[in-house]
């Protein structure tokens, strides 16, 4: 019950408008997860190769 009574007195806050600032953007946070979905799609794209001739996409 103590998690729906602070679910509902913090609700109002998801509504309100302004008050609240942008958020900071770490550029080098950006390009290390830019580099790391990088590796990811070359890793997808080599797994589905490879795994074409075993009944794969």
């Amino acid at each position: 019950m103590e998690t729906r009574f602070a679910l509902l007195e913090g609700a109002s806050g998801v509504f309100e408008r302004g008050g609240r600032k942008k958020p900071e953007i770490d550029e080098e946070q950006v390009k290390e997860l830019h580099a790391k979905i990088g590796e990811l799609a070359v890793a997808n794209s080599f797994l589905e190769r490879k795994l074409k001739p075993w009944g794969g996409k």
